[in-house]
C-alpha cells in the first residue's frame, strides 16, 4: 500500500519538480507516522541550495493542496540526497557500482536484515553486495532502505 502510494506521488510530483529544473531523485512516504511524512529528495548537477528546496516545497505543496492525494495532515520535507544519498531505483544502483552501500531489508534474507558492503551488480531481480568476501543477492522487493556510503574511487 505505501509502495503504491509512493509510486502514485512520484508520478504526480516528478513533472512538477522537473518543471523547476530539478530531478526528483526519490521520495519516502510514511503514512504510519502522525502526521504522515512525505520526504522528497531533489538533485541537480550544480547542487541544491536551501532556496531550491524552498521553491520546490512551495510548488509541490500547491499541487498537493489541489490534488489531495494524502488524506489528513502531513509534513512535507524537501532536501538534497546528500553525500550518503538514498538509492531508490535500479538505475541509481547501477550509477554507483563498486561503491560501498548500506542496505536494510524489510525481512531477513540469508539470515540477516542489514548489509554493508561493496555493490557488485544490479539485475532485474535485485542487487548483489559483497560483504566480507561473500556475495549476497538482495531482491528489490525486500529492500526497505539503501544508502550510498562511499562512492567508488573516492578514496575516503
Amino acid at each position: 500500500m505505501a509502495l503504491e502510494k509512493s509510486e502514485e506521488l512520484g508520478a504526480m510530483l516528478r513533472p512538477v519538480v522537473g518543471s523547476l529544473g530539478f530531478d526528483l531523485w526519490g521520495l519516502e512516504y510514511h503514512a504510519g507516522s502522525r502526521p504522515a511524512l512525505l520526504r522528497l529528495y531533489i538533485d541537480h548537477p550544480d547542487g541544491i541550495t536551501v532556496d531550491d528546496c524552498g521553491n520546490v516545497s512551495e510548488q509541490v505543496s500547491a499541487v498537493l493542496d489541489v490534488e489531495e492525494p494524502i488524506r489528513g495532515d502531513y509534513v512535507l520535507e524537501v532536501s538534497s540526497p546528500g553525500i550518503e544519498r538514498p538509492l531508490f531505483t535500479a538505475a541509481q544502483y547501477r550509477q554507483y557500482l563498486g561503491s560501498e552501500v548500506k542496505v536494510r531489508l524489510a525481512w531477513p534474507e540469508h539470515g540477516r536484515r542489514n548489509y554493508r558492503g561493496r555493490l557488485l551488480s544490479v539485475s532485474g531481480d535485485g542487487v548483489e553486495i559483497e560483504v566480507d568476501g561473500d556475495a549476497f543477492l538482495l531482491p528489490f522487493g525486500a529492500i526497505a532502505r539503501a544508502r550510498l556510503l562511499e562512492p567508488a574511487g573516492s578514496g575516503r
